[in-house]
């Protein structure tokens, strides 16, 4: 792989289905408030705790993610969206999903369905999933968060949303997100 297909920064946003910009003009067209943080790339839940301390602590409603984008043995994908800490047991989401086994999908298959890269997945890459029909399952404990931190489609930018616009969000595109309990 090349570094235009494996890097997940906003320099090679022009190299995705939907830029990162233009995730970000959405938002405004819609009238969903946020606000931008730019930083270095972020990998994993451990980098994004790195620059943590810029955004809404958890005990007063932030909410700190981590996105999974996985496929089960039918061909089906899923993003799951949980609190970054939570522990997930794959066996047991996916009874919850009504699924079959999960595994986490490959990056290929990551760009092919979120239209994103490692690093970058977010619930906004719904914007390209819900043309895949990848469906997508969010932590009902999240609705308690007064402000979620998502990638705009890139991993060295954040916003900070709260539910309603997200919410707002979905519907604009067309998909209806499943808040579930996470085991």
């Amino acid at each position: 792989m090349t570094i235009e297909t494996t890097d997940s920064t906003s320099k090679f946003q022009d190299s995705l289905p939907v830029s990162s910009d233009a995730i970000i003009a959405l938002l405004e067209k819609l009238d969903i408030s946020y606000r931008r943080f730019d930083h270095f790339p972020l990998m994993t839940v451990e980098d994004s705790k790195k620059i943590e301390s810029q955004f809404l602590a958890n005990s007063e409603g932030g909410g700190h993610i981590k996105n999974l984008y996985l496929r089960d043995n039918k061909k089906r994908n899923f993003l799951v969206v949980a609190e970054q800490d939570r522990k997930i047991n794959l066996k047991a989401l996916s009874t919850v999903l009504n699924s079959g086994r999960l595994s986490f999908g490959s990056a290929e298959r990551l760009f092919e369905n979120l239209g994103v890269r490692p690093g970058a997945v977010t619930p906004l890459s719904m914007i390209t999933g819900v043309k895949k029909y990848v469906k997508i399952f969010l932590d009902g404990d999240l609705r308690k968060c007064k402000k979620l931190y998502v990638h705009p489609l890139v991993n060295d930018r954040t916003l900070e949303v709260d539910i309603e616009g997200l919410e707002k969000f979905f519907k604009h595109i067309g998909t209806e997100p499943n808040w579930i309990n996470l085991p």
